[in-house]
């Protein structure tokens, strides 16, 4: 018997496998091929129902309807589509639209894990309420109000955090070196999320930018970065891209309008069912137009990737780092009961050439999928930028000079896993011995560096003397930037951690390289107007 909170999620189903299938055989002459796909619905429904009361009467353990349905049936009938349609249940989804806005109502850290199952402080975001009443990364969150979360999940423990701006929350913390639990009386607040944190002169007239995501306030935060320098002030700008996973297409359009010129291709989308839709800059360049150097690596992706190649086909950028990561789909939201949702593609994104972004994702498991190689450029997609240099669509974006990345050792490879988990549980050991207040150019000295050697050998981590000394001077950094996060910010630490960054220097030195592509489009153009204008005087 399918109780009626099963019924509603079998509504659910229902309208994943409608949408899901009017995309893909509806269209005006086919009224009898969709009443037909109709009854295929009705009657796979009627299998899944026959399915899960089978489950729900026989199956040895308790049966979850929502992990059922929500984790099981739907996303494993959407990976048969392809890699990025997926579903959002109430709590997923608002995590969505939370991200997508740029801001959120709380205390403004960010929890997670430890190894031993407590939910710790991993950071507080910089001028955020947590951050100005003193919580430090290791914190162990021990109580909120007066609900006792030691045996709490990371979810539970966010969604407590999270109320009303203006409302008080009581937060208990267990500290390393402290003897008693601390009380932190936090108000919540807008918690602003920008995108672009990091915007500063890496020498004079060389501007840097980078931008973490597209959400809502991404186009603006650009605008507000450039202004702050003085857009007269530039003589050059390198904009990272690197590890922005996309968002908001319309923001990735915006900022390209800041640099393309107006009525020129930003990105257009169709699909078989689907008309050509074009995103063209409205407004176009309101700056100077000095060169531009887009760095970007593997896990540049989505709108990010939009706004790369449309800057490398207008020969606007000179796109530096590694290929990038290849998601062209277009998703459209379809908002469904129960403030579920489902985010299916609809349509592939071309850049202004005509490339294709998106890579080849048929006869390979998901995890294939994410974790293959890129960088292989497509011959069948073959295309010209402005000035007639030619690209490779397919397989993301083939940056215009490589980088290679320094590959990592075993050990330092065991120590960078699991987001640098060694260095993170060494912190609250460190301060519960030496005081918050050091220098922000300063080092671990050996003394400190034999105490993490020390530290993470008590862990399990396994390696030779030889090894820790090889890998020295690169733990000394990555010591030096989690500890930095607890004497500063996590906002600061990387902040100083850019400025030190060997490949936005090399960037740097491709400056050159960008303002050669300028001046050849000028030329481009200016040979194409003498052509349109001898040829105007001949046919007169």
């Amino acid at each position: 018997m399918v109780t009626l909170e099963v019924f509603k999620k079998m509504q659910t189903v229902r309208w994943c496998l409608r949408f899901a299938l009017l995309a893909v055989i509806y269209s005006p002459i086919q009224s009898n091929l969709a009443a037909q796909s109709e009854a295929d619905v009705n009657a796979s429904i009627k299998k899944f129902t026959q399915v899960y009361e089978a489950v729900e009467a026989s199956f040895a353990d308790k049966v979850d309807p929502d992990h059922l349905v929500y984790r099981g049936a739907i996303p494993t009938m959407l990976r048969t589509l392809d890699p990025h349609s997926n579903f959002f249940d109430p709590k997923a989804y608002a995590l969505l639209r939370e991200g997508q806005s740029g801001h959120y109502f709380g205390v403004g850290m960010f929890v997670g894990a430890t190894p031993d199952g407590h939910v710790a402080v991993i950071y507080p975001f910089e001028g955020s309420p947590a951050f100005r009443a003193g919580l430090h990364p290791g914190d162990e969150l021990i109580a909120v109000n007066d609900t006792n979360t030691e045996h709490s999940t990371v979810s539970q423990v966010s969604t407590m955090l999270k109320g009303p701006r203006g409302t008080p929350v009581t937060i208990t913390a267990r500290r390393l070196g402290t003897p008693q639990a601390l009380h932190f009386s936090v108000i919540r607040d807008n918690v602003p999320r920008g995108s672009v944190n990091h915007a500063f002169w890496i020498k004079p007239g060389i501007a840097y930018i980078k931008i973490e995501a597209f959400n809502e306030t991404t186009s603006h935060e650009v605008d507000q970065a450039l202004a702050h320098f003085g857009e007269n002030e530039i003589e050059g700008l390198i904009l990272d891209l690197r590890d922005n996973g996309g968002g908001l297409v319309q923001e990735c359009v915006n900022v390209a309008d800041r640099f393309l010129k107006k009525g020129q291709l930003v990105v257009s989308h169709h699909g078989r069912m689907s008309s050509e839709t074009k995103f063209v800059a409205k407004h176009g360049e309101r700056g100077r137009e000095y060169p531009i150097v887009v760095i970007v690596n593997r896990n540049t992706a989505s709108a990010s990737e939009i706004l790369s190649g449309a800057l490398q086909d207008h020969d606007r950028a000179w796109i530096f780092g590694e290929s990038t990561f290849g998601k062209g789909l277009v998703q459209a939201p379809f908002p469904l009961s129960g403030n579920s949702a489902l985010l299916l593609t609809i349509a592939k994104y071309y850049t202004p050439s005509g490339r294709l972004i998106q890579r080849d994702y048929a006869n390979q498991g998901l995890y294939e999928y994410l974790s293959r190689n890129q960088g292989h450029n497509n011959l069948k997609d073959m295309k010209k930028t402005d000035s007639g240099r030619v690209v490779f669509g397919g397989d993301g974006i083939t940056p215009d000079e490589k980088y290679e990345v320094a590959k990592l050792t075993l050990l330092e490879a065991k120590l960078e896993s699991q987001g640098r988990l060694a260095y993170f549980l060494y912190a609250p050991e460190f301060f519960a011995h030496h005081d918050t207040k050091i220098a922000k150019d300063w080092k671990p000295d050996t003394q400190v560096l034999e105490e993490f050697r020390a530290f993470i050998a008590k862990k399990g981590v396994t390696f030779t003397p030889a090894e820790f000394e090889r890998d020295r001077p690169w733990i000394q950094e990555r010591l030096r930037e989690q500890l930095l996060i607890t004497a500063y910010s996590k906002e600061e630490s990387e902040r100083l951690e850019l400025q030190n960054d060997p490949e936005i220097h090399k960037a740097v030195e491709s400056l050159p390289a960008s303002k050669a592509l300028l001046d050849k489009v000028h030329e481009t153009v200016a040979r194409q107007s003498k052509k349109t204008v001898v040829g105007a005087e001949a046919r007169q």
